[in-house]
């Protein structure tokens, strides 16, 4: 039987901590997908563009009591959506050119009308979006393997995670073609998601109940960052380690911030 989907999509992610690795393969898989330029010297990370980035935070405890944990972070594609529904970035930008799609609950970003003020990069908590201080250089061997679905962005406008959006172009012109009006599940997926040697990365809709993500983001073990700025990330993290969780600024309902903030400080 044709299943008919008629809700607003809702792309998002689900990012297993206790599988993930830190390997970076997500990193490359994202560099290589999306066109992200790099430069000979790397060393400079103020100066680097990355739109997905593992971090690796530690409890802060002495050995044998050190605990580490690797954190991918892409764009968290805020939720614009709703009464209490708030895109920092969307909100800020003078050119429109950032704006919340929608269709896919993707929050896009048009390079060619960025004029580079920076103000959503301002505005967003994640530190999710990067400025092109230089034109894209790459050595000229590897210019024909550049993607050819994405445009190189150009010195002076901003860039982030689009949860690769061409992608889902691609899906739904397939989709068109076969006269179907849905995507399966597998259709649309991210780069990162594809790459992770661990399965620490799910991607799908959160609004489907058929999607691995709208399953996993009621696991318990669920939480996301910073979730009282009320910015409503599309982007979830599981993790069995409640230190984990509350250096993302994420409490139970029985917990106390300040308390628990004042005991991790004294290691407790």
């Amino acid at each position: 039987m044709k299943e008919k989907n008629n809700h607003t999509k809702r792309f998002g992610m689900v990012i297993d901590l206790d599988k993930c690795t830190g390997c970076g393969s997500c990193m490359v898989a994202c560099y290589a997908e999306n066109n992200v330029p790099f430069r000979v010297d790397e060393t400079n990370k103020l100066d680097s563009l990355s739109w997905l980035v593992v971090h690796k935070i530690t409890n802060g405890k002495p050995y044998p009591n050190t605990e580490i944990c690797y954190l991918p972070m892409p764009c968290m594609q805020c939720d614009g959506i709703g009464k209490h529904g708030h895109s920092p970035c969307v909100s800020v930008c003078p050119a429109v050119a950032t704006d919340y799609d929608h269709e896919t609950g993707i929050v896009s970003q048009i390079y060619t009308r960025c004029f580079g003020c920076r103000y959503c990069m301002a505005a967003c908590p994640y530190h999710a979006r990067k400025f092109n201080w230089w034109d894209p250089v790459w050595p000229a061997d590897m210019k024909k393997y550049l993607s050819p679905n994405v445009s190189p962005r150009m010195r002076g406008v901003v860039e982030k995670c689009s949860f690769c959006f061409h992608r889902y172009q691609q899906a739904k012109d397939k989709a068109f073609y076969e006269k179907r009006e849905e995507l399966y599940e597998d259709e649309y997926q991210t780069a990162c998601a594809e790459a992770c040697p661990t399965g620490a990365i799910t991607f799908g809709d959160l609004n489907n109940k058929n999607h691995a993500v709208y399953k996993l983001k009621k696991d318990p073990r669920a939480f996301r960052l910073l979730e009282r700025l009320k910015t409503n990330p599309k982007v979830y993290y599981l993790t069995s380690k409640s230190w984990v969780r509350r250096a993302g600024d994420n409490y139970l309902a029985n917990e106390e911030p300040g308390k628990i903030k004042q005991e991790m400080v004294h290691g407790h």
